[in-house]
């Protein structure tokens, strides 16, 4: 059934090429799909932790696709009474969703297929002022939020060889990856600096060291002077 929706709700990229394409809502209207409603009694999870489902108060199993798990966290509760269209299975109770809406608040899931990842990692630049670092869970910074409540992440090394820019108050403009979610904006910083015209480039990864590789591949250091392996005994005479 998945298929069926992903061939009913979602369009293709238009365009005349990657640069001028771009991504569509639903095509069809899911509310001509039977509808069900109920309680949510609870959110089911893949072995991830994502949400793939959630189960009604009657036990109706209604499945969503778990890319779709910050829309459903930010749209749907347990306890919340939910409009859900979508196929349902003749011999089980069993709803395959193509939307679920909040009956109360009006807030809409909607299955318009897997995420589009083209556009992620084409590098964008955005500008702003730190309203404070963010850390990793031993104190180490790996990041900052605007003041927009954009979310800029770094490799921790990185984040403290440029701590300078991440301070409160500090304007920045930044480079990299930026992913917008229902649940906020993230970046992932590969420049930084005052202007976009003048920016320090975050230090790309190391390429891995192979087992007789020393510190910089190129072999282990010679041993000290005195600190050899012993020389060789002297010959028989």
């Amino acid at each position: 059934m998945r298929a069926l929706f992903c061939a009913l709700l979602s369009t293709t990229a238009i365009g005349g090429g990657a640069a001028h394409s771009q991504t569509m809502g639903p095509m069809w209207d899911p509310s001509q799909l039977p509808e069900s409603r109920g309680i949510v009694k609870q959110y089911t999870l893949t072995p991830r932790g994502d949400i793939d489902g959630i189960i009604l108060t009657d036990g109706t199993e209604v499945k969503l696709p778990p890319h779709l798990t910050a829309q459903t966290v930010f749209s749907i509760r347990p306890g919340d009474q939910v409009s859900v269209r979508g196929l349902r299975a003749r011999a089980v109770a069993l709803v395959d969703a193509a939307s679920i809406t909040n009956v109360a608040t009006g807030r809409s899931v909607v299955d318009s297929g897997p995420p589009d990842r083209r556009d992620r990692g084409q590098d964008q630049v955005i500008s702003g002022r730190i309203a404070a670092p963010l850390h990793g869970k031993r104190g180490e910074v790996n990041g900052a939020l605007l003041d927009d409540g954009t979310v800029l992440r770094l490799p921790p090394p990185e984040a403290e060889r440029l701590q300078d820019w991440l301070r409160q108050g500090q304007p920045v403009s930044v480079r990299g990856a930026i992913l917008d979610t229902p649940l906020g904006r993230v970046v992932d910083v590969q420049a930084i600096g005052s202007s976009p015209e003048q920016m320090s480039e975050l230090a790309g990864p190391r390429p891995p060291r192979g087992p007789a590789d020393g510190p910089d591949r190129r072999g282990p250091p010679p041993p000290p002077p005195g600190f050899g392996p012993p020389p060789p005994p002297p010959p028989r005479s």
